[in-house]
């Protein structure tokens, strides 16, 4: 099974704790494509960031933004007759997103720059889909997964991801993206929840910003 509307490039996006990595592990053995997974569980600026993000912010950033880009060039630049397709659990603008909220205003005017520069060299996805949920949601699952570095982030770091998405996304005239209203839907324990998610991959969408609700 391929993925819906011949989409070749498919992004699974959100805030900390909202479930991209496990819904874009779900899509992808549905659909059977070739998974793109963020690789953020060695980095060794992330717990450091944690304990001193003034410190440790701009190598937490900079450290992403070359690890994202050289799995994003290398993947979707692969082939593999027997999976076609590509689900991801992240964005490439992922970065700006969260330097803009991390970096003082002139480490993240540098960081922009660099940014720019590589960003344009990067296929964009066919579809994004942002699951949308509130930070005391977010919260919740961020705490039931048991990540000891996660445990201290603040509802107020959290809504202010969700508004540097929203940002963004409005300014993405070029792409297909779905916001997703996740709050009051289970899709790990519910397969109605799953497929009716499946059925919003399979509806027809115009550029710009859609906001879905099931």
């Amino acid at each position: 099974m391929a993925l819906p509307n011949n989409y070749e490039y498919v992004v699974i996006e959100g805030n900390i704790g909202s479930g991209k990595t496990t819904l874009s592990k779900l899509l992808a053995e549905r659909f059977n494509t070739r998974l793109m997974l963020e690789q953020f569980k060695d980095n060794p600026f992330l717990p450091k960031f944690y304990e001193n993000p003034k410190q440790h912010g701009f190598a937490l950033e900079l450290s992403f933004l070359a690890e994202r880009y050289h799995q994003k060039r290398d993947e979707l630049n692969r082939t593999d007759l027997f999976k076609p397709g590509v689900i991801s659990d992240y964005s490439f603008a992922k970065s700006l997103v969260f330097a803009r909220i991390n970096l003082d205003p002139d480490e993240f005017e540098l960081y922009q720059n660099l940014f720019s520069i590589i960003h344009g060299r990067l296929p964009k996805p066919d579809l994004l889909l942002f699951l949308y949920c509130s930070p005391e949601k977010s919260k919740r699952q961020i705490l039931n997964r048991g990540r000891s570095y996660e445990k201290e982030i603040s509802l107020e770091y959290l809504e202010s991801i969700n508004s540097g998405y929203l940002d963004f996304f409005k300014q993405q005239q070029s792409t297909k993206i779905i916001l997703l209203n996740t709050e009051n839907i289970d899709f790990v324990s519910s397969a109605s929840d799953l497929d009716k998610i499946i059925g919003v991959l399979e509806d027809h969408y115009s550029n710009g910003i859609q906001i879905v609700e099931i």
